[in-house]
C-alpha cells in the first residue's frame, strides 16, 4: 500500500460528480487495476465450480472411481486453491481502494476548507462540511471497494450463460432472461431508495449542524437560559433524522428480502425445468446438478450488481455534496504569483487607512474603534480577497494578491485576536512551521509570561491539549496563542489585542518582554493598552473614518495638546479606567 496521507492531493474536475469519480478512479488505477484482476479470477473460478462438480458426477456414475474421476476431483481442488488465494488479494485491493479513496476525498475536504477561510463557512453550515469526511467520503469509497468483485460477477454471469446455452438451451435461456428479470425488478427499488438516501443524508447534515453550533455555543446558552431550548431542537431533529432513517431501513429490508426470494424462486424454477429435462434423457444428472448449482451461484452477481447500484447512486449522492465543499470559493485564492516578490526589509503599506510599516520597526496602532483597527491589521495579512477589493495592500509596491501566498503565509503573520487552540502535545501545538527546538518553546512561553500553562498541562510541553485548549483559562490560551506566533518568526507579525485578557500586571511583563524580543523586526501591535504602547518604537492612530492621521511614540502623543493628542488621550485613557477597575476586581476577589 501507498503511504497515505498522499502527499498531493492533486487538482479534481468540478463540473460533476460523474468526471470526479472517474478522476479519482484514474489516480489509483493501479490498485484499481489489481482489484479488478483479482475479482475476475475469484469470481471465475467460483463459477467453474458446478461444472466441475457435474462432470465429476457424471464421470464417477459411468466409470466408478477410476483416474477420471479423480482428476476432475483434482480440478476442484486446484479451483479452490484459486479461489483463497484469488479471494485474499482481491479483499487485500478492496481495502485498498477503499481506503484510498476514503482518505483523497477527506484530504481534498480538510484542504479546501484550511485554506477556504471563514468563505467557507458563508457557503455552507458547518455540519456539511462535516459529513463530507465523517460520511461522504467513506460512501465514495465504497463504490471503489466492490469495483472488483462486481467486474468478476459479471464476467462471471456471461461465462455461465455461454456455458449453459452450450449444454441445453431452454435452461440456459431460462438463466439468461430470468436474471436480467430479477435485476430490472430489483431496480425498480433504487431510484425511491436514492430519494429516501438523500433526505436522510440532508437531515443528518443539519443535525450536525445544529449539534456544532450548540457545543460551541454551550457557554453563551447557558448565561441566557436557552440551553434547554436548543437541546429540544436538537431533540426534534434527531427524531427527524430517526424518521428518515426507518423509511430508509424499511425500503432496504424489502429489497434484501427480493435479493434472496427472487434468485431463489428463479433457482426452484430451473430445478424443475432440468429435472424434467433430466427424466426425458436430455441432459445427465451431472449436468442437472451443474444448472441447479449455477442457479443458486448466479444470485450471487445478482447481489453484487444490486449492491454496486446502491454504492454506485450513495457515491454519486456523496460527489455532489463533496463538490459543495470544493466548489467554494477561497478567501484568498492559490493564484500564480503575477510578479517576484519584494526583497527582506520592504515596506507593508495600507493604502486605504495610510498605515505604512517600516522595515525593523516596533509599532502600535490605535483608534476609538477596535473593529476598524483590527480590520486594518486583517488586510495587511491578506486573509479576504473580497473584503479587501478596493482597499489595496502592497509589500515594497507589489500588491499582496499578486504575491504566492505560500511564501507571503510565511513572511506576514497575523494573530487575530480570538485564540484558536488545537488538541495534541502543547509542544506540537505551539510550534507550527515544525522547526523548533525546547529551547525555542520555552523561550517563546517566557517571552508570553505563559509559565503558568506548563504547570496546568500535565506533562508540560508533552503534555496533551484538549480540544480547544478548553482546560485553560481564557488569559491562558490567549497567552499560548501570543507564544504560538512569536514562534513563526516571519519577517513582519501582527500582533491583534494580545493582551485583552491578562491583567495589568502580566500584560506589562508581555509588553516589555515581546518589545524585546521583536526588536529590530517588523512589528505591529493593535491595542489601545499604554502599558504596551510605552514599550514600542512608535505609535499610529486612526481617526474615525480609519485613516492614520498622526503618530509618534506614546509619550509624544500624550504631550501633544492638538486635536490629535486630545483624541489619543481619549482612547488611551478610557483603556488605562478598564485596566484599573480589572484589577480593583481582582484585588477584591483576592481579599
Amino acid at each position: 500500500m501507498r503511504p497515505l496521507p498522499l502527499p498531493d492531493v492533486g487538482n479534481p474536475p468540478l463540473t460533476s460528480p460523474a468526471r470526479l469519480l472517474a478522476w479519482q478512479g484514474w489516480r489509483q488505477r493501479d490498485v484499481l487495476a489489481k482489484s479488478l484482476v483479482a475479482g475476475v479470477v475469484a469470481m471465475l473460478a467460483s463459477a467453474t465450480a458446478p461444472l466441475l462438480i457435474g462432470r465429476a458426477i457424471d464421470e464417477g456414475l459411468t466409470q466408478g472411481f477410476g483416474p477420471e474421476l479423480f482428476v476432475w476431483c483434482g480440478a476442484m481442488l486446484g479451483a479452490a486453491a484459486v479461489i483463497v488465494v484469488a479471494g485474499i488479494f482481491n479483499h487485500i485491493w478492496d481495502v485498498e481502494n477503499w481506503v484510498r479513496a476514503s482518505l483523497s476525498f477527506s484530504q481534498l475536504v480538510g484542504y479546501k476548507s484550511s485554506r477556504a477561510g471563514h468563505a467557507i463557512t458563508r457557503k455552507l453550515p458547518t455540519g456539511e462540511v462535516v459529513s463530507a469526511v465523517a460520511n461522504d467520503a467513506l460512501r465514495v469509497g465504497d463504490m471503489f471497494s466492490m469495483a472488483g468483485r462486481f467486474t468478476g460477477g459479471v464476467l462471471a454471469y456471461v461465462v455461465v450463460v455461454a456455458i449453459m446455452l452450450s449444454q441445453h438451451v431452454q435452461l440456459g435461456l431460462v438463466l439468461a432472461l430470468g436474471i436480467p428479470a430479477v435485476a430490472a425488478v430489483l431496480a425498480l427499488l433504487v431510484k425511491p431508495l436514492q430519494s429516501r438516501q438523500t433526505t436522510q443524508r440532508e437531515a443528518t447534515g443539519r443535525l450536525t449542524s445544529l449539534g456544532a453550533d450548540t457545543v460551541s455555543g454551550l457557554r453563551i446558552l447557558r448565561g441566557i437560559g436557552g440551553e434547554d431550548e436548543f437541546a429540544a431542537r436538537y431533540a426534534r431533529q434527531s427524531q427527524e433524522v430517526r424518521h428518515q432513517g426507518v423509511r430508509v431501513a424499511v425500503l432496504q429490508s424489502v429489497l434484501d428480502g427480493l435479493q434472496v426470494l427472487l434468485p431463489g424462486l428463479l433457482a426452484a424454477l430451473v430445478l424443475w425445468l432440468g429435472a424434467r429435462a433430466a427424466v426425458r434423457g436430455e441432459i445427465t444428472s451431472g449436468q442437472l446438478v451443474t444448472f441447479y448449482g449455477y442457479a443458486a451461484f448466479l444470485a450471487w452477481p445478482v447481489q453484487m450488481a444490486t449492491q454496486m447500484l446502491q454504492m454506485v447512486i450513495r457515491a454519486v449522492i456523496s460527489s455532489r455534496k463533496i463538490l459543495d465543499v470544493l466548489r467554494v470559493t477561497e478567501a484568498t485564492p492559490s493564484a500564480g504569483a503575477s510578479t517576484d516578490a519584494p526583497p527582506a526589509g520592504a515596506e507593508l503599506a495600507d493604502e486605504a487607512s495610510g498605515l505604512v510599516l517600516r522595515a525593523g520597526r516596533v509599532v502600535g496602532l490605535v483608534s476609538a474603534d477596535p473593529d476598524a483597527s483590527a480590520r486594518v491589521a486583517t488586510r495587511l495579512g491578506r486573509l479576504d480577497d473580497e473584503a479587501e477589493t478596493g482597499t489595496p495592500v502592497r509589500l515594497g509596491g507589489v500588491l499582496l494578491a499578486d504575491l504566492d501566498k505560500e511564501a507571503l503565509r510565511h513572511r506576514v503573520v497575523v494573530s487575530e485576536a480570538t485564540p484558536h487552540l488545537f488538541s495534541g502535545v502543547l509542544g506540537e501545538a505551539l510550534d507550527a512551521r515544525g522547526r523548533a527546538t525546547e529551547a525555542d518553546l520555552m523561550a517563546a512561553m517566557v517571552t508570553a509570561d505563559a509559565h503558568d500553562v506548563l504547570d496546568s498541562v500535565p506533562g508540560g510541553l508533552t503534555g496533551e491539549l484538549p480540544e480547544k485548549g478548553r482546560s485553560l483559562s481564557g488569559g491562558q490560551r490567549q497567552r499560548v496563542a501570543l507564544a504560538r506566533a512569536l514562534l513563526t518568526e516571519p519577517e513582519i507579525l501582527v500582533l491583534v489585542e494580545p493582551t485583552s485578557a491578562v491583567d495589568a500586571h502580566t500584560e506589562a511583563r508581555i509588553a516589555e518582554r515581546v518589545a524585546q524580543v521583536r526588536r529590530g523586526r517588523t512589528t505591529l501591535v493593535v491595542t489601545a493598552s499604554p502599558l504596551v504602547l510605552d514599550h514600542l518604537d512608535e505609535v499610529v492612530l486612526l481617526d474615525d473614518d480609519a485613516t492614520a492621521v498622526t503618530s509618534g511614540t506614546h509619550a509624544e502623543l500624550l504631550a501633544r495638546h492638538d486635536v490629535h493628542g486630545a483624541a489619543y488621550r481619549a482612547v488611551v485613557g478610557r483603556s488605562m479606567a478598564e485596566d484599573e477597575t480589572a484589577d480593583t476586581d481582582l484585588e477584591g476577589a483576592a481579599r
